[in-house]
């Protein structure tokens, strides 16, 4: 209840009311029965209140500060003394029209008027009889309206339930007012003396610590007995509050230990901040709870949030767990929850976004327009885990933004690179001081949307560490038909990431783990042609490096053909990363030349070439030695992309050692071993003699030995590389092969194919021997980029001699007997 003295006016302690003023009795039965005698007026002036209520027989003083309210008193005052006082519905309406005002009141009489020393009016009023309006009469300058009484409905005098919630009544005010500190005793004497039950009731509802709405609701019931258990009901909470918080109060020590001293301190110096413009914490947990009630959230998250949230004002703000606490609430504020962007299924423009931004690759391109087609079928289907698998700097990375675009969605990327602690992914407790959500999770936090583009970069080069197994959490991440629940250490939850579009980015497949592997599309992304990187420097690497270097089109212009002969001689890579390193320093040289003043030419020539990147270090006459038995090219791949190696081999006086040279792996010199064999084996039908391996020592070598070197497929090569020694014939020139061996003289199909093709034609190689079944990695790639090139596919080992080994001998050739 609040804090006022009952039973007279100066009690109210109004500033600005004579202390002695005169007394006001509490209402007695004959005063009850006076008033119900009393006849309402049929149209009665209006006072609207903002912020409380008058009851029927309660005096209670009312400061008017608007001008219409002080006219309406001072007029009512002199004239019949009694007013229809009825609250406003809502409180910061300055200038209530009839719409804002409650249509039940109370009729009042006015007891004293007083003049204030702030200007505003102060005016006692006692409650009579309830009303209700019927019609507003006027509105200015004051309410008038047309008002008919609102009867209550009184129980029998003998209704023992009634006069039994009455006597609770009574004794639980008691009660209040005896545990309250606030409510002087006197309080007591005059609630023991209300002889009227239903004065008794609005009494108590009057100065119940209630909104203006509560008691609205509390006058408007016309039953007594209904409109007593209401009360009833309102002073049993403020009871129970009263009793909790003095119990509280009871178990707090006199002496303040020095933590609790420290935390008042902090209080009052938190106080001073808020006084400053800062906020309290009150004040953000309120701003929390409302974000909440904008969130998309399921009904299971929505508990967990409000139980955390309460956990939080619970908590001590002083305590080092309130900041983690507060950190966790931020995320789950922060996060997507059920927030999708709406995919754009135009395929026509996705199509033309992707071909804008990367030249060729057209098989990863037709795959994206795949997954749009059916998304855009049935607007429902979980998104592909796709990893794009080629050497560096084909545009793997930039293809994400591309797919990004062209879908419509919002644009993630996470390098994996050296990554070896597990909590990256999956976040850490949030038990632990620092403890920080996983990379997923916060990428998503700040993607907005809960279907991005995410790519993962580098997923091949992720490690393991004391501190777990990235590779294997992303297990859970990667798994279409797990991660609608992807659990977070830290958030504590199940994130649905099924929406997410992954794009995983690969150099080698050989170092990822085989079951993260089998989670994925793996679609190639090769290397390109001479013709490609021409277009692709012409179309994007110099408009790029222009605009980088603040120059434009006009300032600098390179043909194909300088284009031709930069690829050839400066560049040796699969992707076009060391190709804008070069363009990059021709666009230098330009802007050198504009900011000096100096003249140069636009239009650059190929003595132009030279003279800006240097004399050409990669323009190599592959074929010098070709007249040299025992020496062939091949064909292999590399991280980096396809490269041609050269297989040499001699022979020695000796008694037939094998001896293998080059940095080569464990499968590399098992092959050399079979070539060996199958050439001892068939020695007759090759037309070698016997009694030659006995005599002489083989020693096979693979050039630039700093780098390593593995795979079967140098196995055809090593064998004609051993043939053509034995028999001093030469091998055919501008010729390449590639492929497996067995010692039954079978020839295997191998893998990278079109990047081991590319590296042919960069070296100009015109004739390449492969396997038959290869064939359908021929047919794969752009006729145009075959253009010059011959293939000849082999099934068996004499296929492969009678194609690669002319009929004459070398010039010199040795006579082995």
């Amino acid at each position: 209840m609040k804090k006022t003295k009952i039973h007279t006016i100066d009690s109210l302690s109004l500033e600005g009311i004579d202390q002695d003023a005169e007394l006001i009795p509490l209402m007695t039965s004959e005063d009850e029965e006076e008033i119900a005698r009393e006849d309402l007026p049929e149209i009665i002036s209006i006072l609207p209140l903002k912020n409380t209520v008058l009851f029927p027989g309660v005096v209670i003083p009312i400061t008017a500060g608007r001008d219409t309210s002080i006219q309406l008193l001072n007029d009512a005052n002199q004239n019949e003394k009694v007013v229809g006082v009825v609250s406003q519905k809502a409180e910061d309406i300055e200038d209530p029209t009839a719409d804002d005002i409650n249509k039940t009141g109370v009729v009042a009489k006015i007891l004293r008027v007083l003049k204030m020393p702030d200007g505003n009016t102060t005016v006692i009023l006692q409650g009579k009889k309830r009303f209700r309006i019927e019609e507003f009469i006027e509105e200015k300058p004051y309410f008038k309206a047309r008002i008919t009484e609102v009867p209550e409905k009184r129980p029998a005098k003998n209704n023992k339930e009634f006069l039994t919630i009455i006597e609770s009544i009574k004794d639980l005010a008691l009660q209040i007012i005896k545990e309250s500190p606030n409510i002087p005793s006197e309080a007591s004497f005059a609630i023991k003396n209300i002889e009227s039950s239903s004065f008794l009731i609005n009494f108590v509802s009057s100065n119940l610590n209630l909104s203006v709405t509560e008691k609205q609701k509390i006058l408007e019931i016309n039953k007594l007995k209904e409109r007593a258990l209401e009360a009833l009901k309102f002073m049993n909470v403020e009871f129970q509050k009263l009793e909790l918080r003095n119990d509280i109060q009871s178990k707090v020590q006199n002496d303040m230990s020095q933590q609790q001293r420290e935390y008042f301190l902090h209080q009052q110096m938190k106080t001073i901040q808020e006084e400053l413009g800062g906020v309290s914490h009150e004040d953000e947990i309120e701003e929390m709870v409302q974000r909440g009630k904008e969130k998309k959230w399921d009904e299971s998250v929505k508990k967990h949030f409000d139980k955390e949230l309460s956990k939080l004002r619970r908590m001590n703000p002083q305590v080092a767990e309130y900041s983690i606490q507060r950190n966790y609430l931020d995320l789950f504020l922060d996060l997507p929850w059920n927030k999708f962007s709406k995919d754009k299924f135009d395929l026509k423009r996705a199509k033309k976004i992707l071909d804008r931004g990367h030249y060729g690759l057209d098989e990863v391109k037709k795959r994206i327009i795949e997954y749009l087609a059916v998304l855009k079928l049935r607007n429902d289907m979980k998104s592909p885990i796709l990893c794009l698998f080629g050497p560096p700097g084909v545009g793997k990375t930039s293809l994400g933004k591309s797919v990004a675009e062209a879908l419509g969605r919002e644009y993630v990327r996470i390098s994996l690179g050296g990554l070896r602690d597990e909590a990256e992914i999956r976040g850490h407790r949030k038990t632990y001081i620092g403890a920080m959500p996983g990379r997923i999770i916060q990428s998503l936090k700040k993607a907005g949307t809960s279907n991005p583009v995410f790519v993962l970069d580098e997923i091949d080069k992720l490690a393991t560490g004391s501190q777990g197994d990235p590779s294997s959490a992303l297990l859970e991440v990667l798994d279409p038909e797990q991660n609608s629940e992807f659990h977070d250490n830290f958030l504590e939850m199940g994130f649905d990431l099924s929406k997410v579009m992954f794009i995983a980015t690969s150099n080698s497949m050989n170092t990822i783990q085989p079951a993260l592997r089998d989670r994925m599309e793996i679609i190639p992304v090769t290397g390109y042609t001479i013709e490609e990187k021409v277009e692709i420097a012409k179309q994007h690497l110099l408009p790029k490096q222009l605009k980088e270097h603040g120059l434009e089109s006009v300032h600098l212009k390179v043909g194909k053909k300088q284009l031709e002969k930069i690829v050839e001689g400066y560049t040796r890579e699969s992707g076009v990363r060391g190709l804008e390193k070069q363009i990059a320093k021709m666009v230098r040289y330009a802007a050198k030349n504009i900011a000096m003043e100096e003249d140069y030419n636009i239009k650059i020539s190929d003595k132009d070439v030279v003279e800006i990147l240097g004399i050409p270090r990669l323009e190599r006459d592959k074929y010098e030695n070709n007249e040299v038995a025992g020496v062939v090219t091949g064909l292999a791949w590399t991280s980096v992309g396809g490269d041609i190696l050269y297989i040499e081999s001699i022979l020695s006086k000796g008694k037939g050692n094998l001896s293998i040279t080059g940095n080569l792996g464990k499968v590399m010199k098992e092959s050399a071993t079979i070539a060996m064999e199958y050439i001892k084996a068939n020695s007759e039908e090759l037309g070698i003699k016997p009694e030659i391996f006995e005599k002489y020592n083989v020693h096979i070598h693979v050039p630039e030995g700093a780098t390593p070197k593995d795979g079967p497929s140098a196995g055809i090569t090593m064998l004609t590389s051993l043939v053509s020694l034995f028999t001093q014939r030469k091998v055919k020139k501008s010729l390449a092969m590639t492929g497996e061996i067995t010692l039954r003289g079978k020839v295997l199909p191998v893998g990278g194919i079109k990047e081991k093709i590319l590296a042919a034609k960069r070296a100009h190689i015109n004739e390449i021997l492969l396997c038959e079944d290869n064939k359908r990695d021929i047919e794969e790639i752009n006729q145009d980029y075959l253009k010059g090139l011959t293939f000849h596919y082999v099934k068996e080992m004499s296929d492969v001699l009678s194609i690669a080994l002319t009929k004459t001998k070398v010039k010199n050739a040795k006579k082995l007997s």
